[in-house]
């Protein structure tokens, strides 16, 4: 925690004289879950999360930006102890971390971006192919959160075109489901061991060329790295019977594009990505994503198919929730009823009917500071599907945030 307090005092530090504006918010959530899991017979978890963000502007086009996250749960989802977090490489969420923490140079066409960070790709909404550098908080499957990188982004360009170049030295996983709770489904009667995660040297690269014109918008785009989300290694003991997994993550190399062209009545959008590499027990696949979207005065709609095409299937099981949510019809909806209220509606239907993950959500502002949301998320399904798996998973949720 002594870091932790020099981190805002340096921040603080630097921004005085200058532009300086900071928000955040203190948020509680419950999970209420009406049937028991075949390893988790819990039925509510409550969450509470305190984040913290500051922005600094300086003279010269140099900008800080800086986030802590504080948090604590009912199912041990959190760890207890304070630890000083940089990197997210923890299989519980920590409970205090640095969310981010970079600067950002501009100078004309020329704008740097050096540190923590979150970097997005792509163009399509419910599923991105081309998103390699943003690994993701998979403790609950289905209700996910972006995790930062540590690296540099070079972006240069104008309106019209850009060309985007980053360097990750340090690897950062997505963060997959604990063992022992309920968002992880395994055989009856078998005991799981984990054995932990081997995490890969070397750094990842990537580079995009986005070109935004009158008629049509595309961009292409290329990444040399590690997959954020794993494949297992297999031990079998004997005596007793217990089968330990480790967590690996093969190399990956991404070529991908995609495109939005506006019509009349809708925007069509299209995204697609091929993955190989050299880890002979990774799949080499090719996934993409064909939706359209409109808005109509307070509606919002996003409805299209994710696919997949296998071209080289190898043996490895892994935890590949970007290709679960593939061979499917993905759909969003959106209404704002006035300035403080809305609902929303997120689904995803199985091509074959075998799996189905639904959510509701209505959300409403109390005055200037506090909100509160309510969702029902309905998933159903085979077991030997994806989103079927879960279908002991189907949960209420109310959330009460106040924001500063």
């Amino acid at each position: 925690m002594i870091r932790l307090r020099w981190f805002f005092v340096w921040f603080t530090a630097i921004a005085a004289g200058q532009s300086f504006t900071q928000r955040g918010y203190l948020e509680s959530g419950t999970f209420l879950y009406p049937q028991d899991a075949l390893n988790d017979g819990g039925h509510a978890v409550s969450e509470a999360l305190l984040r913290y963000e500051a922005f600094a502007t300086l003279a010269g086009g140099l900008r800080f930006s800086a986030g802590v996250d504080a948090r604590t749960d009912t199912h041990r989802q959190d760890e207890r102890e304070l630890h000083w977090y940089w990197f997210d490489r923890s299989r519980q969420r920590p409970a205090v971390v640095v969310r981010r923490f970079s600067a950002t140079y501009t100078k004309g066409r020329f704008t740097a971006d050096l540190g923590k960070q979150f970097i997005r790709w792509g163009k399509a909404d419910v599923l991105s192919p081309t998103d390699r550098f943003a690994p993701r908080d998979f403790l609950n499957v289905v209700q996910t959160e972006l995790l930062a990188v540590t690296g540099a982004r070079v972006t240069y360009g104008n309106q019209s075109n850009s060309v985007d170049l980053v360097w990750v030295p340090r690897f950062t996983p997505s963060r997959t489901p604990l063992l022992n709770q309920r968002w992880v489904v395994l055989p009856e009667g078998i005991p799981f061991r984990d054995l932990g995660a081997r995490y890969p040297g070397g750094s990842q690269f990537g580079a995009r060329f986005n070109h935004i014109g009158q008629k049509a918008e595309y961009s292409l785009s290329f990444y040399d790295g590690n997959n954020h989300l794993p494949l297992f290694d297999a031990a079998v003991q004997t005596a007793p019977v217990e089968i330990g997994f480790a967590r690996f993550y093969p190399q990956m190399r991404m070529y991908g594009g995609d495109a939005a062209v506006p019509l009349r009545h809708f925007t069509v959008k299209g995204e697609a990505a091929y993955f190989t590499s050299s880890d002979k027990r990774a799949d080499e696949y090719l996934l993409y994503v064909v939706q359209l979207e409109r808005q109509a005065g307070e509606w919002f709609f996003v409805g299209g198919y994710a696919g997949e095409v296998v071209t080289q299937k190898r043996m490895a099981a892994g935890f590949a929730p970007d290709r679960g949510l593939t061979r499917a019809f993905l759909g969003r909806a959106g209404y704002n009823i006035d300035a403080n209220r809305s609902v929303a509606l997120e689904t995803a239907v199985r091509q074959n009917g075998e799996g189905v993950w639904l959510r509701l959500e209505y959300s409403q502002a109390f005055g200037n500071h506090w909100r509160a949301t309510a969702g029902a998320t309905l998933i159903r399904g085979a077991v030997d599907d994806f989103l079927g798996q879960y279908h002991r998973n189907s949960h209420i949720s109310v959330v009460l945030r106040y924001s500063f």
